[in-house]
């Protein structure tokens, strides 16, 4: 591997990617970083080259910071929401790609519903693909920028105890961030309703808690999930009041855990239900650093797949 590419075509996940891979993408966003600092965000690296986000699912966050990311390098960008697209007239996800790709689209940025559909994608394309969440899957440039905010705080990943609190069966941000914190020597610990625990989930290499008090004592960081409300429909838990009272970032809770708890949020919040907004808006909270992290992550692997370094 070079130093300023990685060797590999897609970031589909972090299961299977080395702690070198992990180090050269967080080490060149703290690079990338400085330029989101400037009154100028812009930088010829990646002029000429093309982007495109193709979501299936509603966001935000992921996809507006990968269209400032591609920007900020230069790049051209395009954005098809599939509300308005030929999708709604039944062309199929592969269709679709192979007729963008031959308009000479160099990265496809996709998030989609169906788990694996990013992999299918790649396998087709000559074009980088970049995961940007399929199902309950991957989510690894969520894992990335987790990492990275951590590592920006506290120094380091290796040794650190890291608890993800809340829906882990449903949660590809708990995967990727499982896979790579796991790969770059932290331990990780998972907390939650036993009906949002995925079965035999210490297989994976990660502590295993049903009492939130116990597990918070144990962590320099947490990381708590959005609580996706569609599941309380689902009877996974009782009502989204009791979910806040056993299992809840609370004031009450933080002062009871290490004074210094690191405590991140991958967005968007359920306040008063899994974290209240004292604790979000409060010192220990790094969550809108996240968000401006994220764009500097996305631009270290638009950088780092499409040739920045050359």
């Amino acid at each position: 591997m070079s130093e300023h590419t990685l060797a590999r075509k897609d970031i589909l996940g972090l299961r299977g990617m080395s702690r070198e891979e992990i180090t050269l993408i967080l080490d060149t966003a703290a690079s990338m970083l400085e330029i989101v600092d400037r009154d100028i965000k812009k930088v010829p690296t990646l002029r000429g080259k093309s982007v495109l986000t193709l979501f299936y699912e509603p966001s935000t966050r992921t996809r507006s910071s990968f269209e400032l990311a591609a920007k900020y390098l230069s790049a051209d960008t395009l954005s098809i929401s599939t509300q308005t697209s030929s999708v709604q007239k039944g062309e199929t996800l592969l269709d679709t790609a192979r007729n963008i790709e031959v308009m000479g689209v160099d990265t496809v940025v996709i998030r989609h519903s169906a788990s694996g559909a990013s992999h299918f994608l790649a396998r087709h394309l000559k074009a980088h693909v970049i995961n940007a969440g399929d199902g309950m899957n991957e989510h690894p440039t969520q894992g990335l920028l987790d990492m990275f905010t951590i590592r920006t705080h506290l120094g380091r990943l290796e040794g650190l105890r890291v608890l993800i609190v809340g829906d882990i069966l449903h949660s590809r941000v708990a995967r990727s961030n499982i896979w790579g914190l796991l790969t770059m020597g932290a331990r990780v610990a998972v907390a939650g309703p036993a009906t949002l625990l995925p079965p035999r989930v210490a297989e994976l290499g990660v502590d295993v808690y049903t009492d939130l008090d116990l597990a918070l004592r144990h962590a320099d960081v947490v990381n708590v999930l959005r609580l996706q409300l569609e599941r309380q429909k689902k009877g996974l838990f009782a009502s989204a009041r009791e979910y806040n009272e056993f299992w809840g970032l609370t004031p009450e809770r933080l002062r009871a855990s290490q004074p210094d708890l690191l405590v991140l949020h991958p967005g968007p919040m359920n306040r008063g239900v899994e974290i209240t907004s004292e604790v979000a808006d409060g010192p220990q909270a790094v969550i809108l650093e996240q968000v401006k992290n994220g764009v500097a992550v996305r631009m270290a692997i638009l950088y780092l797949l499409m040739g920045g370094g050359e």
